[in-house]
């Protein structure tokens, strides 16, 4: 066999290499075929994960790594530009999670150079990567187009759609690698775009272009990376409190008026970062086996219509 028909082999995933079990029968019919394991077992046992933009303490990436760690993970590498909070997430986790390995790294999602430095770091502490969520992002102050520099768009660009590219080029080859531990290609990677992304009057334009081109990356990686087992989807989040948007939240909270953010989606409210958490933990498991190349919008209901006026239905 060539070395090339090897690797094609090699690269496949576990579904298309191994044929899927006869599940046999319950008296006279069939029992359910299933890919993952039962719900009530750890989500992500075993799984090794990146995750970026991780630092903030209100942070879709903190919350992730949370619901990572209590799903079973073997190993965290947390990573952000900032790390002013990653080694107080690290002694948290170690506090509620003992058994978790984690690890810290600095690092600019958004430079090609940083991005492989950890992604080889994690093969050689653990010797593979199952999980790369892709969640570093950045909103430059919303301005109208006109009022927008070129400066400005290609720095959000770079930091929320370029990181996206680079974490599924260097995270999709490392997933391939494949040991005793780990016998088949497989993995996640999932990234934070928004319903920015997809929907216009959600953001300013630089945001909503990078979170539309995060969108694209995912959908078409996943064709790219056809037969590896490799996974590939985007997170699409509505109005949630982190960070980014705590400002809006402290001066709606002095206002008294907290109660109006997020009146324009169907729940009438917005949400915490532990609700796109759950949802990131779920694409990073065999749960997800069969969801791939897609856009998944957690959002309160903000995407699936045109806003309304509360009180008043079309």
């Amino acid at each position: 066999m060539s070395a090339g028909a090897k690797n094609r082999i090699q690269a496949l995933s576990e579904q298309l290499v191994k044929p899927r079990q006869d599940p046999g029968t319950f008296e006279d019919i069939p029992r359910i075929p299933k890919v993952a394991a039962d719900s009530n077992a750890p989500r992500v046992k075993g799984k090794v994960i990146i995750i970026t933009g991780a630092n903030s303490p209100l942070g879709i990436g903190r919350a992730s790594a949370h619901q990572f760690a209590a799903s079973g993970a073997l190993a965290l590498i947390l990573c952000d530009y900032n790390t002013s909070h990653l080694d107080t997430h690290k002694r948290e986790i170690a506090s509620l999670w003992p058994d978790v390995k984690v690890e810290c790294r600095q690092m600019d999602a958004g430079e090609e150079a940083d991005v492989k430095r950890v992604v080889e770091e994690c093969l050689s502490l653990f010797g593979r990567l199952d999980v790369f969520f892709a969640n570093a992002g950045i909103s430059a102050h919303a301005k109208r187009v006109q009022d927008s520099s070129a400066e400005d768009f290609m720095r959000v660009m770079k930091v929320n759609a370029l990181s996206v590219f680079l974490a599924v080029k260097h995270a999709s080859t490392a997933m391939q690698k494949t040991s005793d531990a780990k016998p088949y290609s497989g993995g996640s990677i999932i990234a934070t775009a928004s319903s920015a992304g997809l929907r216009s009057n959600a953001g300013a334009t630089d945001y909503s272009a990078s979170k539309a081109a995060v969108i694209s990356i995912m959908q078409t990686s996943c064709y790219q990376l056809a037969g590896t087992g490799i996974r590939c989807n985007a997170l699409c989040p509505g109005i949630i409190e982190t960070g980014m948007t705590s400002a809006m939240y402290t001066a709606a909270r002095a206002r008294g008026t907290e109660g109006k953010i997020g009146q324009l989606n169907p729940l009438m409210r917005g949400g915490v970062a532990d609700e796109i958490a759950r949802v990131a933990v779920f694409l990073g498991s065999e749960e997800a086996s069969y969801v791939n190349g897609q856009a998944w919008a957690v959002c309160g209901g903000l995407t699936a219509g045109h806003p309304y006026v509360v009180g008043k239905m079309a």
